[in-house]
């Protein structure tokens, strides 16, 4: 009888261990098809991230030309800086010098179409000695005259007529 006993408990004993193992493997199993899962969602997000981050326009990063022009004074050039920062938007930055009249531009800049870019910023201008500063949203658009975009809001404090241009 003490036999009996013994090999019915131990049955029992070694069957209850099994069943705890069967149920870490389950759990084992689910657990590598759900790291699978989150793995492949992943490598989705990141390729719709890549995707999103690209330009749909073409790239403007880089220097191009910056000149402006006045009814005032003779046309002065220099360079601004455009650095991407998003999907075609940009940080944009230049100084131009010509004697003591300067002009300096800084803010951001997005290309909403092949014709237009919109900034936001700062554009200070300082002609014989007068200070004019821009620094409501405004357009840089290309009029089909050259190889440029022109700033739409012309017109300076004093009254005159400012060209300022970026050549692309």
């Amino acid at each position: 009888m003490k036999q009996i006993i013994l090999t019915f408990s131990l049955l029992l004993f070694g069957s209850c261990s099994k069943r705890q193992t069967d149920n870490a493997e389950l759990i084992s199993i689910e657990s590598k098809k759900i790291d699978s899962i989150n793995a492949e969602r992943q490598k989705i997000n990141d390729r719709i991230f890549l995707k999103n981050q690209q330009n749909i326009f073409k790239d403007l990063s880089g220097k191009h030309q910056l000149k402006f022009s006045s009814d005032e004074i003779s046309p002065f050039s220099g360079t601004v800086n455009f650095e991407k920062t998003g999907r075609d938007l940009y940080h944009l930055s230049g100084t131009i010098k010509s004697g003591k009249n300067t002009l300096t531009i800084d803010g951001e800049i997005k290309k909403v179409s092949e014709k237009h870019l919109n900034f936001e910023g700062e554009i200070i201008q300082n002609i014989k000695g007068v200070i004019f500063k821009r620094t409501k949203k405004t357009t840089f658009f290309d009029e089909g005259k050259g190889n440029f975009w022109r700033l739409q809001n012309k017109v300076n404090g004093s009254g005159f007529v400012d060209y300022i241009d970026i050549h692309f």
